[in-house]
């Protein structure tokens, strides 16, 4: 059987305002048969995390611009962005690039 893997994930940036102030989850994901991948985690992340104002974290099934995403701080753009798929003790840190005025 599946183990469950534990992740990290952050919030910084104001994200975490909308994760009430939290900035670090130490998340173990439910198994499934496929692997998880970003997609699914959002929409996870979303049911499961989120408090507050998801239109200011998702947009459609990912995040909104704006929301940099770092996988073991790389640009999840280099690593194929929605479709990654989560390995053991990946850390996703989701950083707000926008600021109110």
């Amino acid at each position: 059987s599946k183990i469950s893997v534990v992740h990290c994930f952050y919030f910084r940036g104001g994200a975490e305002l909308l994760f009430d102030g939290v900035k670090k989850h130490q998340v173990t994901l439910p198994c499934q048969p496929e692997p998880w991948d970003i997609r699914n985690l959002l929409k996870w992340i979303k049911q499961n995390l989120l408090k507050e104002r998801p239109e200011l974290f998702m947009q459609g099934e990912s995040v909104r611009p704006g929301i940099l995403v770092l996988i073991n701080d790389a640009d999840w753009e280099l690593m194929g962005e929605l479709d990654y798929k989560l390995q053991d003790q990946d850390n996703v840190h989701f950083i707000s690039t926008l600021h109110g005025g």
